[in-house]
């Protein structure tokens, strides 16, 4: 497993599970639990979730996926906007907890900006710290601008991670976030890293595995992020060949060749663009 190192020095792997839209269909539940279960035991032990994904059903998911193996997990859940002050989010925090069967979580990231201060959700999350509630936070969906904002603040530059929608097609961060962040040793957690599979049916990437040979589309996809040093990887998948699939993106090895179509294919942004998000 390749790591990633957090602002305080602790290694996280690069290649995680995410569980958008997954806890919503009890006829894939054992199925999704199962999946979970063995992507922990390969190594995927980063899983992501948060308390909106299907209203706190993929928190109880991955609760019961974990029980006997929260030793091994790095949990990341996300807190909403609305629940971000220095009121709501102990009791947001508290209820997921709940329903993730956990006494803390490794890293709680804001889900989102909205409507209540950034320095009020860094107070927030500052006290659920020294309660031992969670051992880091982090943000989501934050581009440059707030993030400049976030680090000028006293606690700010606490911030462990900012997960953003980040793949193939979605170059854009590359421009001044993605720099931004590594500059400051920020990982970029890339959520969305294969466009919910729709990279899968793109023709080129698809012409490119299949004259390759050795991996498949959503290999490359992934090999291509886990190039980068600084960058997390969280594949949602509702199968365990599909997580075998993306484990084995570790093992793809991308020359210059291939990274140089891969530009080809999906060019990199020739300029500033808005901050995208799924």
């Amino acid at each position: 497993m390749k790591h990633v190192i957090l602002p305080t020095g602790e290694q996280v792997p690069a290649l995680g599970m995410g569980t958008w839209m997954i806890g919503e269909d009890r006829a894939s539940r054992a199925e999704e639990i199962a999946t979970l279960q063995h992507g922990v035991d390969l190594g995927m032990t980063l899983i992501d979730t948060a308390e909106m994904y299907g209203d706190g059903a993929s928190e109880r998911l991955v609760g019961e996926a974990i029980r006997g193996r929260r030793e091994r997990v790095f949990l990341v859940s996300k807190v909403c906007p609305g629940n971000a002050g220095r009121k709501t989010m102990p009791v947001a925090c508290e209820r997921s907890l709940k329903r993730l069967s956990a006494d803390h979580l490794d890293l709680y990231l804001l889900h989102w900006r909205g409507g209540v201060p950034l320095a009020e959700t860094v107070e927030a999350f500052e006290r659920l710290r020294a309660q031992g509630k969670i051992r880091y936070w982090g943000v989501s969906n934050l581009d440059s601008g707030d993030m400049a904002e976030l680090c000028a603040l006293p606690e700010g530059p606490r911030v462990a991670a900012n997960q953003v929608l980040y793949n193939l097609s979605r170059r854009g961060i590359e421009w001044e976030l993605l720099p931004w962040c590594e500059k400051r040793g920020i990982p970029v957690m890339a959520y969305s890293p294969i466009e919910q599979a729709r990279l899968l049916r793109q023709p080129g990437l698809r012409a490119l595995a299949e004259r390759l040979g050795g991996a498949t589309p959503a290999q490359l996809a992934l090999a291509w992020l886990l190039g980068r040093d600084q960058v997390i990887a969280i594949p949602k998948t509702s199968n365990r060949a599909h997580v075998e699939e993306n484990f084995a993106a570790l093992e793809c090895a991308l020359d210059a060749e291939t990274l140089a179509e891969l530009d080809r294919l999906f060019p990199p942004p020739g300029g500033a663009t808005p901050l995208e998000m799924l």
